[in-house]
């Protein structure tokens, strides 16, 4: 195969299976990315809004900060990026910062609000 047929490839579509394990994955590393003044991790606090997989294995991810004005708003799309780059296969990852719809704190997993007392 020459290189232009490989890059014009057509890649096989992921398995339920495959995506299914893939997705565990992708969370158990999103919750090793720690929002800086909350004790939470960014899975648990709502912030990851979307994460499409293709079948090519590039993530591509939307996310949110607590407040637009977060001191870390430059930083953290580039540890998450890095955190699930770390998994083997993954081709590349970019993510977005979004601020449609806004966060709060609705979005929080019962778990997340345990940590913070919020029940």
């Amino acid at each position: 195969m020459d290189d232009a047929a490989a890059i014009t490839e057509t890649p096989t579509p992921l398995t339920q299976a495959e995506l299914d394990v893939i997705t565990d994955q992708l969370v158990e590393k999103l919750k090793t990315v720690f929002d800086p003044e909350i004790p939470v991790d960014i899975y648990e606090l709502g912030l990851i809004y979307k994460v499409d997989v293709s079948d090519s294995k590039d993530v591509a991810i939307d996310m949110t900060l607590t407040a637009p004005g977060c001191p870390v708003a430059g930083e953290m799309p580039g540890w998450v990026e890095d955190a699930v780059m770390e998994l083997e296969g993954i081709r590349s990852c970019t993510v977005d910062l979004v601020f449609d719809p806004p966060w709060d704190p609705s979005r929080m997993s019962d778990e997340a609000k345990l940590q913070l007392n919020m029940f």
